[in-house]
């Protein structure tokens, strides 16, 4: 199909690009060879591992690379010296983000904090989510739902390891986040096999293949009637209305005066949710700019997009590497058990008494980063590395490939948890050779929401269950395929036989 609507398009944007820039190809970074109008575009959407694909590219045309998505140029950075140029010394030049269209429909118009602009009320909200939403105080009042819902799902495990069945370990981790971050954001846990939970996670599927879908627009910009032939905008806009209103049902929930009420006489976590503390922030005006409620629903979208699909990802990829490394599996576990003893289960406490457990999820969000590719636009012209960057242009930080920099890592492609036990090395944003939130002003603003919810759910899982392959099955046969979307799911299964340990 993409193919096909190039083809069709080429004429039209043949004419569209007649009127060429006079800038100095010699002021651009080295890259690929490019085809006339479209660029390297067929190569970017025809790559099954996008990230990966930009480090082996890294390897022949160096640590900096320009290419060209139509009219839109993009420029990529691979090494650790470049990545903390972009994330720190220039940081203020690379803070804007791109205004790609499904981002800029499901945020309300840029309403929200991952993908508006660098401004004053970027500033502002960023200050709402680090001082009222996520900050230390308000993640550690969410502590209690993390260890309900850590219970639950250890008990649902254990039914399963009573009859050695094979556990889909993606199914059960991805229920597991979006039923957490649910409670979370606005309060409401839905059954397993509800209609509710089915049409919750239906539409942050659906919402995450927007974001990371393919419109002409974006790097065609007049070509808007194309994604309309191709189905693109009509799906776009389905998704969100139906967002809108699962949005506007649970506004008008929260605004039900006897809400709390209910909530008690049903013995429920009685904490003000996300969206409580927003309708609060709202009703007092206490902020310097206007929360309106589609500002309030874009902040919510952040909530659930960056808090289940990612903490997801990472629990499983730390699974996946402990499976294929059976010696590292085993030492950790003694490490958990050692400390845990017969307590019976982990709490949050225990998690900064396990050194080589955070080692080994340290190293995991390394080689596997939740965002392998960290996305800024430029504010103005500016040079990195010698090179001319015009405004606006596209810029890819690609984590994946900094953390492999050899210049930076010994043995970069092994998984050696050690490495963070012997070094000191920031997982925060101040090491810029691992990079699992981001750094600079973009850094992800839910760290440690993000730490508590995978250290406690490896932990937990580690502590009560032996880990088994299915039968026939060995750890070199676990393959590592990359499913395309927001945050790199491994594309097949991760499936194991849990057997009880305590």
């Amino acid at each position: 199909m993409l193919l096909l609507l190039l083809l069709l398009t080429l004429p039209i944007v043949f004419i569209h690009l007649l009127r060429k820039t006079k800038s100095a190809k010699a002021l651009n970074p080295p890259g690929p060879p490019r085809l006339p109008l479209i660029g390297n575009l067929h190569q970017i959407y025809s790559c099954k591992n996008l990230h990966e694909f930009l480090w082996q590219l890294s390897k022949k045309y160096g640590p900096i690379m320009y290419l060209k998505l139509g009219s839109m140029p993009l420029v990529v950075v691979s090494s650790v010296k470049l990545a903390k140029e972009v994330l720190k010394t220039q940081d203020h030049l690379f803070c804007n983000r791109p205004n790609f269209v499904g981002l800029q429909k499901l945020s309300y118009n840029n309403s929200d904090i991952a993908f508006s602009p660098y401004s004053d009320s970027w500033r502002e909200l960023r200050k709402i989510l680090t001082v009222h939403l996520l900050s230390p105080k308000k993640v550690q009042s969410f502590r209690p739902i993390r260890e309900d819902e850590m219970s639950r799902l250890v008990a649902r495990i254990k039914g399963v390891a009573l009859s050695s069945q094979v556990v889909n370990l993606n199914e059960i981790m991805t229920s597991f986040t979006s039923t957490l971050i649910c409670r979370v954001a606005f309060g409401k846990r839905y059954d397993e096999e509800g209609s509710d939970k089915r049409r919750f996670d239906e539409l942050i599927c659906e919402a995450e293949a927007m974001m990371a879908g393919f419109f002409m627009s974006d790097c065609f910009p007049g070509f808007g009637w194309m994604d309309k032939i191709s189905g693109m905008t009509s799906r776009l806009e389905k998704n969100f209305k139906e967002f809108d209103e699962f949005y506007a049902e649970i506004i008008e929930e929260h605004l039900d005066p006897d809400r709390k009420k209910k909530i008690k006489m049903k013995d429920e976590d009685d904490t003000d949710d996300v969206l409580d503390v927003l309708i609060k922030l709202k009703e007092e005006k206490t902020c310097s700019i206007d929360l309106n409620w589609n500002t309030v629903k874009a902040l919510l979208m952040n909530i659930f997009l960056a808090g289940s699909d990612t903490n997801a990802a990472a629990i499983i990829w730390t699974m996946t590497l402990l499976m294929k490394a059976p010696n590292v599996m085993k030492k950790v576990q003694i490490e958990i058990r050692e400390l845990i003893g017969r307590k019976g289960t982990v709490d949050e406490d225990d998690l900064q008494k396990l050194p080589y457990l955070n080692a080994v999820i340290n190293e995991t969000f390394r080689l596997w980063p939740p965002s392998p590719l960290l996305v800024r636009s430029a504010v103005e012209k500016c040079t990195l590395d010698g090179y001319e960057i015009q405004q606006e242009t596209l810029v890819y930080i690609n984590a994946w490939a900094t953390a492999r920099d050899p210049d930076h890592w010994k043995n970069p492609d092994e998984f050696l948890p050690e490495r963070f036990l012997h070094e000191n090395i920031d997982v925060r944003g101040q090491d810029f050779g691992v990079l699992p939130f981001g750094s600079g002003r973009r850094i992800c603003a839910g760290i440690l929401m993000g730490l508590a919810i995978v250290g406690l759910t490896v932990a937990s899982m580690l502590y009560h269950f032996d880990w088994e392959l299915p039968q026939g099955m060995k750890p070199e046969d676990i393959d590592m395929d990359v499913m395309l979307g927001l945050a790199p799911h491994k594309k097949n299964a991760l499936c194991l036989v849990p057997k009880k340990y305590i």
